[in-house]
């Protein structure tokens, strides 16, 4: 996962300047690293934590059958809250701004922000919101699309509040006339609560509830999702996407069913290709450090990795990382406050523990990883980059080769020598060319 460079929309298009400083942000955050449609509605206020009559929800990974989840609560929508509609014409304006093939698009879109009951890592009840967006026309029965965003830091920064290209895949999906779903994941969008990053097994039960939630809210809305899945994501969402397909494909809701995988740039092999290229300088400083930063502070919330942040982070760096991932901190502060390469954060004692995991941390990563450790029996497209320095390439090769070894047949799409963004950009095109093929 690596820094990037922004990429500009023309001067005419509607889309509003990037929340950036001077200094280089990780690609990943898909926030506002590229400039983003201004036609979302403020921010909601934060919400309330879920009142302690809220009935009992199951405590662990979301795989039972979708009745007993709808007694416990899970996936139930709390509020569906309309956005701005664009038509067929401001759809097509907006994502052709950023190069991203328009083709098929068919209509224009209706976005909702939904919120909805679920767990957190811990399976205690909360809440969470996601990006729900109906083709303005169209047949009444549609199939969805699950868009997975990739690492964004600031709560506001997620798809069903953000003012950016996390919203992109959502709206070229719908435009295409198929429902498409965009989590915003716990502790993002109206989540109380910090983000459990790159915590895949909460990220996937979000993800879960969302579609449920989905489902529901489309029919009080009068129209009805058919229970046809199509995963994609992009970075951390390509990870999770992986971690989603495999819950759908295991029976994780009867009324759910895989009919497609197209993640993007995924993370799946943290021990044997992220952190390697982290530390190898295949990933560009600025995100490898930003990274780092945030995967050891959420894991720690989690897993108690250290007792001190000064055991892991060198000064004056290791008295901020408690309050810079705290979700209320923009892109840009959180650039600012960290230094410019991993030997200036890291003090050498966790640099080489994170080259060579052992115990708990061991545990962690493995817990993070293996989400291609399984086989698919729906059509497979793993996109990737040859230039990405974010996410490097070999872990789409790794990927695919862990699909193969399983009996899967995965086809990899390479972009070639773009960066990270633009790996993420030319996917849309190819995945949304794709799907409409499909029917």
């Amino acid at each position: 996962m690596t820094r990037h460079h922004p990429v500009p929309p023309p001067a005419a298009a509607p889309w509003r300047r990037p929340r950036r400083g001077a200094t280089t942000v990780a690609a990943a955050l898909l926030v506002a690293a590229c400039a983003a449609p201004a036609l979302a509605s403020p921010p909601p206020p934060r919400p309330a934590p879920p009142p302690p009559t809220a009935p009992p929800l199951a405590t662990g990974p979301a795989t039972a059958d979708a009745g007993a989840h709808a007694q416990r609560g899970r996936g139930a929508p709390r509020s569906v809250t309309p956005l701005p509609r664009l038509s067929r014409d401001e759809v097509t304006r907006a994502i052709a701004a950023h190069g991203v093939d328009v083709s098929s698009i068919r209509h224009g879109i209706a976005p909702y922000r939904v919120e909805y009951a679920t767990v957190t890592p811990a399976g205690r009840p909360t809440t969470a919101s996601a990006l729900l967006t109906l083709p303005d026309g169209g047949g009444h029965a549609l199939s969805t699309v699950a868009e997975l965003h990739g690492t964004a830091s600031h709560r506001d920064d997620a798809p069903s509040v953000g003012d950016n290209v996390t919203r992109l895949g959502a709206y070229l999906y719908a435009a295409g006339g198929r429902a498409t779903v965009a989590p915003d994941y716990l502790g993002l969008g109206t989540s109380p609560g910090t983000h459990p990053y790159m915590d895949t097994a909460s990220s996937v039960s979000a993800s879960l509830d969302a579609l449920r939630a989905a489902r529901t809210a489309t029919a009080r809305l009068g129209r009805a999702l058919t229970g046809e899945v199509h995963v994609t994501g992009f970075s951390q969402g390509g990870q999770v996407a992986m971690g989603l397909g495999r819950a759908l494909a295991h029976g994780a809701d009867r009324h759910l069913r895989l009919r497609s995988l197209t993640p993007v740039s995924g993370p799946y092999d943290i021990a044997g290709q992220e952190l390697p290229a982290i530390f190898d300088g295949r990933v560009a400083d600025g995100s490898a450090v930003f990274y780092l930063a945030y995967f050891l502070t959420a894991q720690n919330r989690l897993h108690h990795l250290y007792d001190d942040p000064r055991e892991v982070f060198r000064q004056p760096y290791a008295d901020r990382m408690e309050t810079l991932f705290d979700g209320e901190h923009s892109d840009e502060d959180v650039a600012h406050d960290l230094p410019a390469t991993v030997d200036a954060l890291l003090t050498d004692e966790w640099a080489a523990r994170l080259q060579h995991p052992t115990g708990v941390l061991a545990e962690v990563i493995a817990r993070v990883g293996g989400v291609c450790g399984w086989r698919p029996r729906v059509p497979v497209r793993l996109h990737t980059a040859a230039g990405d320095r974010d996410v490097p390439t070999g872990n789409t090769a790794s990927c695919a080769s862990e699909l193969r070894r399983r009996g899967a047949h995965p086809r990899v799409v390479q972009h070639g020598d773009v960066d990270h963004l633009r790996s993420y950009l030319g996917a849309l095109s190819d995945n949304a060319r794709w799907l409409a093929r499909q029917g």
